[in-house]
């Protein structure tokens, strides 16, 4: 069949959208692909893989769209995965149907449970991962993943009717329909690197900018805004004297990320990290050249991450400190190349270079990258559903850093939700999936996002859950995964093992309940060790692990029956540590229960399009613009928007005869 070229690039744009020009004759090459799908993904970031892999799983025809096949799953900045709420989103993933979790463990070089020293809310898994390998692993998944497909080609235009998209023109030509699209383009729209004073059009070094999409988007009535986000460089790990830092390894054991038990996170070769730090004589080169810094001269105008600063930032805002912890992370198993955590600049190279220059590991380092800044468009996201679809277009929908986030994990655990509410849309079936706030971090992040909106790249901390004690990295797959066996996206695999933990779970409780341990002088010596009075009479083991210098590994070598227990295995450990939890902290459990079962009475209430705001005179003048702007789904979300006060609420609920 004949195609036409109806992006509407010139031979120059067409050339830095997609690296070459092509001409009508060359597009016939496309004849026999297929242009027309049930869902188009544009973006194969974290955001897309996830959304174009839920979205296949779940059956939808479903086309994924990249600039480069190569660069899937492009882990742009630092080469892990995890931290401090980030974790627990990625077991969430996993728990879903989701591939991060696989994938993060297969690639994993290094293994480390963050916070254990204190409470289990805060218990975050983090890897450090092998880039190539993981980008690997995603494409290999991803090709083999049945009802989806994927191409090369950069997305410059989004067709639309009647208030409804139906499709998109790529860079060549090609014009592909589909019922729903997800955007998932990252840093990529009209993204620009800065490097000192040189200013480089493109999404990550290297590669090009997705141009007009943007403008195109604010066309049809969005919000949009400039947002900032930076990397530090590359250093020649031959270069670097490592004697002069302190080296971390990673934990052994059994935790992972994923919780199917067949997945290995030593699959890949392991790997120490380094701690370094910066000096008074590093940080005197940053303030001399700060006027040369595009953050502080006007260059850039657009704001950055607080909770990710770049050095320039953090000499200027902790302006008493003489120095800041720096973490040497390989790259990968196989090469030399080395990341600089806690050294994003976007300072010229000569200044980033005679910088660290300064500190003692680094005096003889080669820079294989230097660190650079990036800006980039974001839609304000408080223009979303909690399905992640447009209000303004149906068929639409955002996911990762177009919304104003910030990291791989926020991005995955949007790209999910998207791909499962975009097949629904597809498939015209009348449901939606969406996550509460005390049901997972996914759905803190995506309703924060669609009721607060943004005002600096959004990170995910365990701070911005009410419900941290009951949105655990342990329990992820029993408050998840029966989510995902009833929508489809959980294989029989999985609700198996599933099965079998419940049941074990059931079996621990017995053994908890029905052992007695009695004192002995081995078991007396071992609570005065930790600071225990010993037991005056025989108790059941649950009572005893309710001291909170006990625990119940600490009792193993005293009580035979939890031995035997333990003998079952990886499956056996999961459920003696969130048991062990849940007992220990049985009333706080128990009373954020009660506060989520209150709170989920205001979510019962709805209230779309049940008012005009702008003419509700009982209302302050701030709640009828946020209203109005925001346009709350339920009670619940508008007693969540800043500035909306409870009596603002109480005139709502009287006014709907509440």
């Amino acid at each position: 069949m004949p195609l036409s070229d109806s992006s509407g690039l010139s031979d120059n744009e067409r050339a830095e959208c997609f690296g070459s020009s092509s001409d009508g004759a060359n597009l016939r090459i496309f004849a026999d692909m297929r242009l027309s799908y049930d869902i188009i993904v544009v973006g194969a970031g974290h955001a897309g893989c996830e959304a174009a892999h839920a979205a296949a799983l779940l059956g939808s025809r479903t086309l994924l769209i990249t600039m480069d096949l190569d660069k899937i799953a492009q882990m742009s900045c630092n080469p892990a995965v995890g931290g401090i709420a980030k974790g627990q989103i990625v077991r969430e993933l996993d728990a879903l149907g989701g591939l991060m979790g696989i994938i993060t463990d297969r690639s994993s070089m290094q293994f480390r449970m963050l916070n254990r020293s204190k409470g289990p809310a805060m218990w975050s898994p983090r890897s450090q991962s092998d880039r190539g390998r993981f980008s690997h692993l995603w494409r290999t998944y991803l090709e083999q993943t049945p009802n989806l497909s994927l191409w090369q080609d950069a997305v410059v235009q989004l067709l639309h009717e009647g208030g409804a998209v139906t499709g998109v023109v790529t860079a060549m030509g090609l014009t592909i329909k589909a019922k729903s699209v997800i955007l998932t383009n990252g840093t990529f729209l009209n993204g620009l690197m800065h490097i000192g004073s040189v200013k480089i059009p493109g999404g990550r070094i290297a590669e090009p900018a997705s141009l007009r999409l943007s403008e195109q988007i604010t066309g049809l009535g969005f919000r949009t805004d400039r947002m900032k986000t930076g990397t530090p460089m590359r250093l020649d790990g031959r270069t670097i004297h490592f004697d002069l830092c302190e080296r971390q390894e990673g934990e052994e054991g059994w935790h992972h990320f994923s919780f199917l038990p067949e997945v290995s996170r030593l699959e890949t070769p392991q790997r120490p990290c380094f701690l370094t730090e910066t000096t008074p004589a590093s940080h005197e080169v940053l303030r001399r050249h700060l006027d040369e810094a595009p953050l502080y001269n006007g260059q850039i105008h657009s704001i950055g991450p607080r909770y990710c600063p770049s050095i320039e930032t953090k000499i200027v805002t902790f302006a008493g400190k003489d120095h800041h912890p720096l973490f040497l992370e390989p790259e990968g198993a196989d090469t030399t190349m080395y990341y600089l955590n806690g050294f994003s600049s976007s300072l010229p190279m000569e200044v980033q270079e005679e910088a660290i220059r300064q500190i003692p590991a680094l005096r003889d380092a080669t820079i294989m990258r230097p660190g650079y800044a990036i800006e980039y468009d974001f839609f304000d996201p408080t223009q979303l559903h909690h399905t992640l679809e447009t209000k303004l277009v149906e068929g639409l929908f955002f996911a990762g850093q177009i919304n104003g986030t910030t990291g791989y994990e926020e991005a995955a655990g949007q790209g999910l939700v998207a791909g499962v509410n975009a097949h629904f849309a597809a498939q015209s079936l009348a449901k939606s999936f969406t996550l509460a706030r005390d049901e997972a971090y996914i759905g803190v992040l995506i309703d924060d996002l669609v009721t607060k909106g943004v005002d600096e790249p959004y990170r995910m901390f365990t701070s911005r859950s009410e419900y941290r004690i009951l949105l655990r990295q342990d329990n992820a797959d029993r408050r998840l995964t029966p989510k995902g066996i009833e929508m489809g996206t959980v294989d029989s695999c999985r609700e198996r093992r599933l099965e079998a933990k419940l049941a074990l779970i059931d079996r621990f409780e017995e053994l908890l309940r029905d052992t007695s341990v009695a004192d002995t002088p081995d078991l007396a010596a071992y609570f005065e060790r930790v600071g225990e009075t010993p037991l005056r009479h025989p108790q059941r083991l649950r009572e005893v692990i309710l001291r909170p210098r006990i625990t119940l590994d600490g009792l193993v070598p005293f009580v035979p029956q939890l031995a035997n227990f333990l003998e079952q295995g990886q499956l056996a450990e999961e459920v003696k540590e969130t048991i062990e939890v849940e007992v220990k902290y049985a009333g706080y459990i128990a009373r954020e229960h009660q506060a989520a079962e209150k709170a989920r009475h205001l979510e019962d209430i709805r209230i779309d399009g049940h008012f005009d705001y702008l003419s509700m005179q009982s209302l302050s003048t701030e709640a009828r613009q946020k209203l109005d702007r925001i346009r709350p789904a339920t009670i619940g979300q508008a007693s969540r928007i800043p500035g909306i006060s409870p009596s603002d609420i109480n005139i709502l609920l009287i006014l709907m005869g509440r």
